[in-house]
């Protein structure tokens, strides 16, 4: 899982299996699998980075 801050602020916990994709329209939209879109401040490579040192850390460690 990973933490992102919406755009007022507040500090939002994602889990990364259920990123369907993210996009920059210009600001930051991850949008899960459910349907569900998130506006965060974080930009799309920061994202990427995260969830890829996540998943370092999960995989790295069996």
């Amino acid at each position: 899982m990973i933490d992102v801050t919406r755009m007022n602020g507040t500090v939002l916990t994602v889990n990364t299996d259920l990123i369907e994709f993210v996009e920059e329209t210009p600001d930051t939209v991850i949008t899960l699998t459910t349907g569900r879109k998130i506006i965060v401040k974080e930009s799309r490579q920061e994202i990427k980075n995260l969830v890829k040192l996540y998943k370092k850390e999960i995989y790295c460690n069996i």
